[in-house]
């Protein structure tokens, strides 16, 4: 019987974040949830970020992933836009790793381009290809969301483990990792 795996993908947005869940059995990935998290109503950024952080934890406690991963922000001229997204990001990563779930990062380009072979193609593109790969009928009202079943989905091609993969999954939400353990199984990560 093959192993199932939970792919829990994450296009980090300060104002919409978008996410997929893919159940992967053997070599075949299934589209579980296509979904994003609004803050548009939202002003004040670090009532962003608690929200960016509460709603992973809520995803992650319904979904129950085995791995995480999330699109790197891509380098862009506005350093502030640039400042938030890394915010989200690390938002995002710090609830993976609270609840034991390891992460992988991977670049914009680099998921453009597992998904339809060009690191350039736009987000309809991106789209479009997970509905053939997915077979749903239309595509959701937000792009985001499909951008964050495409970091899944390039996760699941990718076939790599995950940078903390010594991190060990919590048997409760109420644990804590301890910074030391953290870097004992991550040794890699320091300086």
């Amino acid at each position: 019987m093959a192993k199932e795996r939970i792919i829990l993908g994450v296009d980090p947005g300060t104002t919409i974040m978008g996410f997929g869940v893919i159940r992967v059995i053997g070599n075949s990935p299934e589209l579980v949830c296509l979904d994003v998290v609004k803050m548009t109503k939202l002003s004040d950024h670090f009532l962003k970020l608690q929200t960016i952080f509460e709603r992973t934890i809520r995803i992650i406690d319904e979904f129950h992933p085995d791995e995480m991963a999330v699109e790197a922000p891509f380098f862009g001229k506005n350093v502030q836009s640039m400042l938030k997204l890394g915010r989200a990001q690390g938002v995002i990563m710090a609830a993976a790793l609270s609840r034991g779930i390891p992460v992988m990062e991977y670049s914009p380009k680099r998921v453009k381009q597992s998904i339809t072979g060009n690191g350039n193609a736009s987000k309809e593109q991106v789209a479009g290809m997970l509905k053939t790969i997915y077979t749903f009928k239309t595509a959701p009202k937000y792009l985001d969301a499909t951008d964050g079943l495409a970091v899944a989905t390039c996760h699941y091609f990718q076939g790599e483990l995950p940078v903390n993969e010594g991190v060990e999954k919590k048997k409760s939400a109420k644990k804590s990792s301890s910074w030391e353990s953290f870097l004992k199984n991550n040794p890699d990560r320091l300086g």
